[in-house]
C-alpha cells in the first residue's frame, strides 16, 4: 500500500528527507541479480543496524539461516500497510513452518514506502539468547531474503514464489574509511573474452605479468572489476603469486584450473595475495601498510583464478572480469607480506568417508617461526588480516595462536565456512607473532555424502586446510606448514610393509595380502570405514608427528624444513568469554521507542490537515 502520509511524516522530522533517515550504513550490497533488493548494515555497539531497500509495495522479508534454506531460520518481516509501518520477528522450524516469535527482538527505527519501493530500517542485539534467534558472530552468515507485492495480512505473509534468495556475508567486518585520491593510478588484471562453458561451475586461470615500474610502488587497494550484467556470474576471484623464474611465454592464454592438462607454470602459483567473493567488498590495506611492487623481491607473475557460476547453463557467454589494483609512489611505512600456514597440500592429508565431522590440523611449528623471525624480525610481525581456506567438505576453520604453552585469543575463525564466500577478514586489532610462537589451522569437514576417501589436493572435491596471514613488516617466509606422517595412518588400516625403494606414485603396498600391490590410496578406500573407525582414526591423526615445511620466496627453504615435530603440548587452552545477551534495559528502551513511533504515526495521521510541526517532540529521530 502506498503510505503517502508516512512519507510526509519523515519529511517533517529534523534532518530526514523522504527516503532517507539520515543514518549511515558503512556496508552495502545487492542481494538479488535484478537490482531489486539492497541491504545496508553496520554495527552500533552490541547491536547491528540494517536497512532494506526493496522494489515492492508489499512486505519485505530478511533473515539468517544455518544452510541458506528456510528450515530453522531466524526471520523478520516488515513493510508499510495503509500508511502504518509494521515489523514482526518470526522463525521457522525444521519443517520450514513459519511461526511468530514470542520474544520480539527486532526493533523498527524507520520505514517509508512510495510508488515503487519500500525501505525499512531496524536493529537487533548480536546475541539475544532467544533460542529461535541466531547469534551474529565473526563467522560467515547466510542471509536469506524475500519480498511480495502484497503486505502481510491476518493469516500472515503470503508465499513469496521466486522472489527469494540467499547470500553469504560477514556482517561484523570492521568498518573501513576510504581516503583514496580519485586520481590514484591503477592497473587491471582482467580476463580477455573468456568463453564461459554452458555448465554449472567453471574455474578459469590466467597468468599475468605485473607492470614494470622504474621505482618502488605500493598497492594500497584492490577491488573487483565485474563485467556489467555478470554480477551473478562471477562467484569468486583469487589472485596468487607465482614463481619469478619464467619468461613471458606463460602469458599466452588462459586455461581451465585444476585440469589435468593445465600448464605446469600454474602449479608454482600457490600463495594467495588477494581474495574476493560474491557479496564481498574491495580490500584496502591499513594506512601504514602497502603491497610492494617494483623491487626484485616483489611479485613478477601472478595467476588470476575466476570461479564462474552458470546454474542455468546459459550459452554464448563471454567474460572480461578481473581485478583493479590501485598503487602509489607515496610509499607507506611497511611492506605487507603473506604467509601460508596450515596443512601442506598433499595426498597425506586424509579424510574418511561418511563422517558428519572430522577434524584436521596444520601446524606452523614454533621451530619454523623461531628460525625465520630470529633471523629477520626478532621483535615479531603484526597480522592485520586473515583468509581461511578449505574446499567443498569444509564446515569450519579456526586459526589458533600459542605462546609458551598458553593459547592466545583466536587470530581468526569461521564456524560456518562457505566455500563460495572467501575473503580476507580484517582483524579488529592487529596481533603480534613472536619467535617461538606456533599456530594451528584447525579445519572441520563433513563427508557424510561421500563413499570414498577425500584427499588433500587442488580439486574442489579434494581438500585443503590453510590460513593466509597478511602482516607487516615483510620477511622472507612464505609458507609455514606441516604434513602428517602417512605410514602411521596406513598402519591404522593394517598395512605392514610397502615396496622400497619407492619408484611409483602413489606408492604400492607389499603386505598384508588384502592390500598387496594396491596403491596406498586404493588400500585406504578398500578399508571398511565406519563412523566408529573414523573417530578413532581422527584421534590418531591429531596426535601424529608432523613433517615441518618452512619455505622462503621461490621455494627456497629454511634449515628447519623437513624436520619432524610433535603437536604442541597445550598447558592452558584459551577460554572464550561467554556471549552477553542484550540487556533488558536496552530492550525496554526499544519497546518504548516503538510505542513512541506508533503514537507519533497515530497522532500525525489524525492531524495532517492541521499543524504537524508540534509533533516533533515525540519523535526521537
Amino acid at each position: 500500500m502506498r503510505g503517502w502520509g508516512l512519507l510526509l511524516l519523515w519529511g517533517l522530522l529534523p534532518g530526514a528527507a523522504a527516503g532517507d533517515s539520515g543514518r549511515t550504513f558503512p556496508h552495502r550490497t545487492l542481494l538479488d541479480s535484478e537490482g531489486k533488493y539492497w541491504l545496508g548494515w553496520g554495527q552500533r555497539g552490541g547491536r547491528l543496524a540494517f536497512r532494506l531497500e526493496v522494489r515492492t509495495a508489499g512486505y519485505v522479508g530478511f533473515g539468517f539461516s544455518p544452510t541458506g534454506a528456510m528450515a530453522a531460520a531466524d526471520i523478520v518481516v516488515g513493510g508499510v500497510a495503509h500508511g502504518r509501518p509494521y515489523l514482526q520477528d518470526y522463525f521457522t522450524n525444521a519443517n520450514r513452518e513459519l511461526k511468530k516469535d514470542v520474544q520480539q527482538d527486532y526493533h523498527l527505527e524507520y520505514a517509508m514506502e512510495n510508488s515503487t519501493h519500500t525501505i525499512i530500517e531496524f536493529t537487533r542485539e548480536l546475541h539475544t539468547c532467544d533460542t529461535n534467534d541466531k547469534s551474529i558472530t565473526d563467522s560467515t552468515v547466510r542471509v536469506i531474503w524475500a519480498y511480495h507485492h502484497e503486505d502481510v495480512g491476518e493469516a500472515g505473509p503470503k508465499y513469496h514464489d521466486s522472489n527469494r534468495g540467499t547470500k553469504s556475508l560477514r556482517l561484523l567486518n570492521p568498518e573501513k574509511a576510504s581516503v583514496l585520491s580519485a586520481a590514484l593510478p591503477y592497473f587491471d588484471l582482467v580476463n580477455q573474452d573468456v568463453p564461459i562453458p554452458n555448465k554449472d561451475t567453471t574455474y578459469w586461470c590466467q597468468m599475468f605479468k605485473i607492470p614494470v615500474f622504474q621505482e618502488k610502488h605500493h598497492v594500497i587497494k584492490i577491488e573487483p572489476v565485474i563485467q556489467r550484467g555478470h554480477e551473478g556470474l562471477i562467484h569468486h576471484i583469487l589472485l596468487y603469486q607465482c614463481s619469478s623464474n619464467f619468461n613471458d611465454s606463460v602469458l599466452d592464454s588462459g586455461h581451465e584450473c585444476y585440469h589435468p592438462n593445465m600448464p605446469d607454470a600454474f602449479l608454482t602459483c600457490e600463495t594467495v595475495i588477494f581474495a574476493w567473493a560474491i557479496g564481498g567488498e574491495g580490500f584496502s590495506y591499513p594506512p601504514h601498510v602497502g603491497l610492494s611492487l617494483g623491487t626484485p623481491l616483489d611479485p613478477h607473475y601472478v595467476l588470476l583464478e575466476v570461479h564462474y557460476d552458470n546454474p542455468t547453463y546459459e550459452e554464448g557467454l563471454i567474460d572480461n572480469s578481473g581485478l583493479r589494483l590501485f598503487h602509489t609512489t607515496d610509499i607507506r611505512t611497511y611492506d605487507a607480506g603473506v604467509i601460508e600456514a596450515g596443512l601442506w597440500v598433499s595426498l597425506f592429508h586424509t579424510i574418511p568417508p561418511g563422517m558428519p565431522e572430522f577434524r584436521s590440523e596444520g601446524h606452523c611449528a614454533l621451530e619454523c617461526l623461531e628460525e625465520a623471525l630470529e633471523a629477520e624480525k626478532p621483535s615479531g610481525i603484526h597480522v592485520f588480516a586473515v583468509l581461511l581456506h578449505a574446499h567443498l567438505a569444509g564446515r569450519g576453520i579456526r586459526l589458533r595462536h600459542f605462546r609458551k604453552g598458553k593459547e592466545m585469543k583466536l587470530l581468526a575463525y569461521d564456524d560456518d565456512f562457505d566455500f563460495n564466500f572467501q575473503e580476507f577478514q580484517y582483524l579488529k586489532e592487529e596481533q603480534t607473532i613472536l619467535p617461538g610462537d606456533n599456530l594451528i589451522t584447525e579445519c572441520r569437514y563433513n563427508t557424510k555424502d561421500r563413499a570414498e576417501m577425500t584427499w588433500g589436493g587442488l580439486s574442489t572435491r579434494s581438500e585443503m586446510c590453510l590460513s593466509y596471514l597478511l602482516y607487516y613488516p615483510r620477511i622472507n617466509l612464505t609458507r609455514c606448514a606441516s604434513i602428517p606422517d602417512i605410514m602411521e595412518q596406513l598402519q591404522f588400516i593394517g598395512v605392514k610393509e610397502i615396496y622400497r625403494p619407492v619408484t611409483t606414485w602413489p606408492f604400492i603396498i607389499k603386505s598384508p595380502k588384502q592390500y598387496k600391490n594396491l596403491s596406498f590410496m586404493d588400500a585406504m578406500n578398500k578399508f571398511k570405514w565406519t563412523k566408529k573407525e573414523g573417530l578413532s582414526f581422527n584421534k590418531l591423526v591429531l596426535s601424529l608427528p608432523v613433517n615441518v615445511r618452512c619455505s622462503k620466496t621461490d621455494n627456497a627453504e629454511w634449515s628447519i624444513q623437513g624436520m619432524t615435530a610433535l603437536p604442541p603440548d597445550i598447558e592452558r587452552p584459551y577460554k572464550a568469554e561467554p556471549l552477553v545477551c542484550g540487556t533488558s534495559s536496552s530492550s525496554s528502551l526499544h519497546r518504548a521507542f516503538s510505542l513512541q513511533l506508533r503514537v507519533c504515526l497515530t497522532l500525525l495521521w489524525g492531524v495532517l490537515s492541521t499543524s504537524c510541526l508540534g509533533l516533533n517532540f515525540c519523535c526521537p529521530w
